[in-house]
């Protein structure tokens, strides 16, 4: 039952232990008892909620940034992605393959915010040794969830 209501919340945080209920066929005490051992196990982290910012009158703006670090002995990746996802900035952080260790995605103002972030707060930190900074120019789709809508075609349909 976990795992499903794992994928029932993953979707909308906004069902309701009475909804999860109904839907798993559980009892409400259940539910909310392995809702209180999902979150001590920290196995549910929060709730956040998906908002899509270009629909509003707020300027943000988001970047993708490729790091490379040198690993710290006997820590591994872990204390270096531990500073970096300290930071206010930074929205994510991952560990990754290929040709850099840590994808950090931040949220700014401005590109020079994201910019002054770059250079004054993770370039200049020794296990640092190199970035990449990429821009998101239209968010599609986050979360499983799309962000834009197909407009129905609204035109009469006339025939002879």
């Amino acid at each position: 039952m976990r795992e499903q209501i794992l994928m029932a919340i993953d979707k909308n945080s906004k069902l309701t232990s009475k909804d999860l209920a109904a839907m798993l066929g559980s009892t409400v005490e259940e539910i909310e008892k392995t809702l209180k051992e999902l979150e001590d196990e920290t196995i549910i982290c929060g709730y956040p909620t998906l908002i899509n910012w270009d629909k509003t009158e707020s300027e943000k703006v988001t970047a993708l940034i490729e790091v490379k670090v040198t690993p710290q002995r006997g820590q591994g990746f872990d204390k270096i992605a531990e500073r970096i996802y300290k930071f206010d900035e930074v929205e994510s952080v991952y560990l990754m393959s290929g040709g850099f260790d840590l994808t950090v995605m931040i949220e700014g103002k401005s590109m020079r915010e994201v910019a002054n972030f770059v250079s004054s707060k993770l370039a200049p930190m020794e296990a640092v040794l190199s970035t990449a900074t990429h821009f998101v120019l239209k968010k599609y789709k986050e979360h499983g969830l799309p962000l834009v809508h197909e407009k129905s075609d609204e035109r009469m349909l006339i025939t002879p």
